[in-house]
Order: structure tokens, then C-alpha cells, then sequence
């Protein structure tokens, strides 16, 4: 297996951190509020982020470069998410570890 650096390890973490947030709050707190929170693009955007947090933290643990692609788009739908559930109550958590994550994605994409 290949060597995991710190940054990555750290990135690894925020990652499915946010994968597990998003899809949390989405199954729990958005589909429970309704209204705004179950609207199709936010909901979809939603599924979007934590699909791509999952698969980043994956590419990053089987070692291909490839993880900078997928980490580069992962730091824009994080932003988005954020963006999403920013106007929305409750959501808090989901922005704090949508912003965390797209940063250290960031990092991994350069």
C-alpha cells in the first residue's frame, strides 16, 4: 500500500467527515424540516457532495493519482453545498464541514 501522507490522511478524514454530514442531515434533518430543505436541486446537490466525498476519500486510500481530479471537483461541490445550506436552519454543521473539506481538497488537487 502506498504511503499516506499527513495532508492526505487529514484530507482522507475531512472527506468522510462530510460524507457522512451531508448524508446524515440530508436523511435526517433535511427530509424531517421539509419545505426548502427537501427542494430537488438542494436535496440533489446534497447527494452530489456526500457521493463525492466518498469517492475522493476512496481514491485517495487505493493510492491513484487520480484523486486529484476527483479531489478538485470535490472541493467545488463542497462550495456549492455550503452555498446551498447556508440560507437554510440547522444546517450548520453541513457548511462547517462542507468549507473544511473543499479546502483541504484544494490542497490535494494542486
Amino acid at each position: 500500500m502506498p504511503t499516506i501522507s499527513t495532508d492526505m490522511q487529514a484530507c482522507i478524514e475531512q472527506c468522510l467527515r462530510c460524507y457522512q454530514t451531508c448524508l446524515g442531515m440530508a436523511m435526517t434533518h433535511c427530509l424531517e424540516q421539509g419545505g426548502a430543505h427537501v427542494e430537488p436541486g438542494h436535496f440533489r446537490t446534497m447527494m452530489a457532495c456526500a457521493e463525492i466525498c466518498r469517492t475522493s476519500a476512496h481514491f485517495m486510500l487505493i493510492g491513484t493519482p487520480h484523486h486529484r481530479h476527483t479531489c478538485g471537483e470535490c472541493a467545488e461541490i463542497c462550495e456549492e453545498c455550503a452555498r446551498s445550506c447556508e440560507g437554510l436552519d440547522g444546517m450548520q454543521d453541513c457548511v462547517t464541514a462542507c468549507r473544511q473539506c473543499a479546502e483541504s481538497c484544494r490542497r490535494m488537487a494542486a
